[in-house]
């Protein structure tokens, strides 16, 4: 596979049109990694490719054109189903093929053993921010995984974002965190602005005022170096408004609500890896 990133070359495949599908063909048109004319996307009606068909690609309900069409082929089902579809695209790949599959749960080994011998396979595990070109994704490499291929992954999954590399067995773990993250943090954004309401303001500042101060310290926390505890520490003035309202968090159980939805996610995952395929 060319390494170079050509959008009038590439060519990636959605096998799937969901959210995922929708937010990381945006993306790759938004960073200019690849044209409308270099993706396809299938899925198995019309109706569910419709709103995927907005972005000007190609689509189609037929699996295996989406294969043929493509260099880099991103399984982008959800888990029950996954087999399946490898199943019956299976007679079409070639040594050509790149699959990535962002199927939550789903083992690199499970989807090899779909595939033809030695076919390269990458896992990633990224999040909907991609939409914004603010995603975070982690990788990790099949067992016939050319060296160039998880370079090419985090180049391509950098258009929409930060990338990171790490071994299989802790991507469960990453989707509790970040890849259901983003749930946790539009949650907690409108309860912010929930109670900025309470108080008087407009409901679009309050949604203005909770968004910029998330994205704000969340970039506090990358920029500073300092850990998320001592900026926080910084914030609460002796006997002030925020260590106030931090002290009410702490007793209303805040801080073990969000770790506990981590860990939950997390369970989740490997649970639905584990699912049996149903048709």
């Amino acid at each position: 596979m060319d390494r170079e990133f050509d959008a009038a070359t590439m060519s990636i495949g959605f096998i799937g049109a969901g959210k995922m599908a929708q937010a990381l063909t945006r993306g790759f048109l938004a960073s200019r990694i690849a044209s409308k004319e270099g993706i396809i996307a299938s899925a198995p009606t019309s109706q569910s490719i419709s709103a995927i068909k907005e972005y000007g690609i190609h689509v189609t309900c037929n699996n295996q054109e989406t294969v043929q069409d493509s260099r880099v082929v991103v399984v982008a089902v959800k888990p029950n189903v996954v087999s399946t579809v490898l199943r019956e695209v299976s007679p079409v790949v070639t040594k050509e093929h790149l699959f990535v599959s962002i199927a939550a749960g789903v083992k690199i080994r499970s989807i090899e053993e779909e595939l033809p011998p030695e076919t390269r396979v990458v896992r990633v595990m990224p999040n909907t921010p991609c939409l914004v070109q603010q995603a975070v994704s982690v990788l990790s490499t099949g067992t016939w995984a050319k060296n160039g291929d998880a370079v090419f992954v985090r180049q391509l999954m950098s258009a929409v974002g930060q990338v990171h590399e790490s071994e299989e067995e802790i991507l469960d773990a990453v989707t509790g965190l970040s890849g259901c993250g983003p749930g946790y943090m539009f949650m907690a954004l409108d309860a912010m602005a929930d109670g900025g309401v309470r108080c008087g303001l407009p409901r679009d500042m309050a949604i203005q005022l909770a968004a910029h101060t998330m994205m704000g310290s969340a970039k506090m926390v990358l920029e500073s170096g300092k850990h998320p505890a001592q900026l926080k520490d910084d914030v609460c003035s002796p006997a002030g408004a925020t260590i106030h309202a931090v002290s009410k968090l702490e007793r209303l159980g805040f801080r073990g609500a969000i770790v506990d939805a981590v860990m939950t996610a997390h369970k989740r995952t490997k649970e639905l890896g584990k699912a049996k395929e149903t048709t």
